[in-house]
């Protein structure tokens, strides 16, 4: 089976579980992957948001009930973190919405979100508009950026023989070299 058979048969699911957490890449390789044909763009955009909203679902509800007790571990972030839920109460909407595209607080977002106690009947549609939003957004970037690597992705089959050739001579080198190692501590 080639690459573009995987991709077809389970890129869509690969597409949901990529975008649960930290998905930009993925979603702009779902793009890409729309552009070559081997997907379609709206069954693209969907799995994507559907990945995001559950991913942030699981850490908002992770923040609602576990929250105070994490965020107090963080006693040098404590203003800040009260900063930031001061600011989730008065402006939900640009909150939930925009954590999504902040760099690295893709994570911590939902569960401050969870932990300030913000309802789920404002949560749930704001998390759904920012999930639709952020992979329409990331999904025609990388439908866009496929005409760019498209010359570089019809060979990617072959890119990925020696990548993996190479991947498998470096741990057995690393594996070997660690075993010499500890059997000439052993010795002494």
């Amino acid at each position: 089976m080639d690459i573009h058979n995987l991709i077809s048969h389970y890129g869509y699911a690969a597409l949901v579980i990529g975008s649960l957490a930290e998905g930009e890449t993925v979603t702009l390789l779902g793009g890409v992957a729309a552009h070559q044909g081997l997907l379609r763009f709206w069954l693209v955009v969907v799995s994507v948001a559907l990945g995001g909203m559950i991913g942030d679902q699981g850490l908002y509800l992770l923040g609602r009930h576990f929250g105070g007790p994490m965020l107090k571990r963080f006693k040098s972030q404590q203003q800040k973190i009260e900063k930031a839920q001061g600011l989730i109460q008065r402006h939900p909407w640009l909150f939930v919405i925009g954590t999504r595209f902040m760099y690295g607080f893709r994570i911590i977002g939902p569960i401050l979100i969870g932990a300030s106690h913000l309802p789920p009947k404002i949560f749930i549609p704001l998390n759904i508009v920012g999930a639709v939003v952020w992979a329409l957004l990331f999904t025609t970037l990388g439908y866009l950026g496929g005409e760019a690597i498209a010359p570089w992705l019809h060979n990617l089959d072959q890119h990925l023989k020696h990548w993996a050739w190479l991947i498998i001579v470096v741990v057995l080198v690393i594996a070997a070299r660690l075993w010499m190692k500890y059997r000439s501590s052993r010795k002494k």
